[in-house]
Formats: structure tokens, C-alpha cells, sequence
């Protein structure tokens, strides 16, 4: 896992995690990276310091900051096991819910209001179609990990 400081054309800064600097490139591609804040799909890795370490005779405090907590460390075996956890999750409950790519926003309206019947399910939805399922009283959440579609897979 490598964390990236990032930006939005908006200048809204935040962290992502990618497998590798071509998982970031591929995932930006395929537009699965956007600002969570307004969702701008314009996103940069902000320039961050390397991580060189400190000589083993010095002692450097780390400032109490939150540019400090930014930096590219290694992560916590208990900070990578619970994303383990989240992921096998994420996993599972993909594999026991139905795929129905871009009309999701359609189909999660017609379970709501008694249209069709209930069950789990996964798609694509714009920020915008998200927003309004929440104003509607829709329950919908993004997926925490990225993930290949369907027809993606070979």
C-alpha cells in the first residue's frame, strides 16, 4: 500500500491508498478517483517530501501537525489487517449482491418504493444521482475499495 496526498481542481486536499503509483494511474483512468468533497474527478498527487530516513545517531520530533500525519510511513500491522478485514468484507458482500451497472439509481428507486422486490445490489451512480437517493431517503454507500466491473474481468 502507498498513501498519496491528493488535490482537486477545487483545492480540496485529501489521502488515497493505492496498491502502487500505476494502480492510482489506472484507477484515475477509469474515473474511480474523485474528490470527496465536491467529486471532482480533476484530482493530482499534491508533491510530498521523500521518505528518507533520519540518520540512526539523531532523534527528530515529529511535529503535531497535520501535514506530519500526510507523511508516506509504513502502515500499522493493525491499521493493514483491519483494511484486510474490510476488503474480504467488501468481497463477500459483492459476491452475494446483484451487478446492475448503470441503472442503479433506477433500480434502487424501484425496490424503495415497492416496485420491485428487495435485494442486494451494486452499480455505477454520478455523484449527483447519489445525492438525490440520499434526499429521497434511499440508503446508497460508496464502495470503500475499488473493484472491476463484470465485463471488465476476463
Amino acid at each position: 500500500m502507498i498513501v498519496f496526498d491528493l488535490h482537486c481542481s477545487a483545492g480540496h486536499c485529501f489521502e488515497g491508498w493505492f496498491g502502487s503509483s500505476e494502480d492510482f494511474v489506472s484507477q484515475q483512468k477509469r474515473g474511480l478517483v474523485s474528490c470527496p468533497d465536491c467529486g471532482s474527478q480533476e484530482i493530482a498527487k499534491a508533491p510530498m517530501a521523500p521518505a528518507v530516513p533520519a540518520k540512526s545517531n539523531r532523534h527528530i520530533p515529529v511535529a503535531n501537525d497535520r501535514n506530519a500525519a500526510m507523511t508516506n510511513r509504513e502502515i500499522p500491522p493493525e491499521v493493514e489487517k483491519a483494511m484486510q478485514a474490510l476488503a474480504k468484507a467488501q468481497a463477500k458482500a459483492l459476491e452475494e449482491s446483484k451487478w446492475v451497472g448503470e441503472s442503479f439509481a433506477d433500480e434502487s428507486r424501484a425496490m424503495h418504493y415497492g416496485e420491485k422486490d428487495l435485494e442486494a445490489i451494486h452499480g455505477k451512480a454520478t455523484l449527483k444521482e447519489a445525492k438525490e437517493l440520499l434526499d429521497e431517503g434511499i440508503g446508497v454507500a460508496p464502495l470503500p475499495f475499488p473493484f472491476a466491473e463484470p465485463d471488465e474481468l476476463n
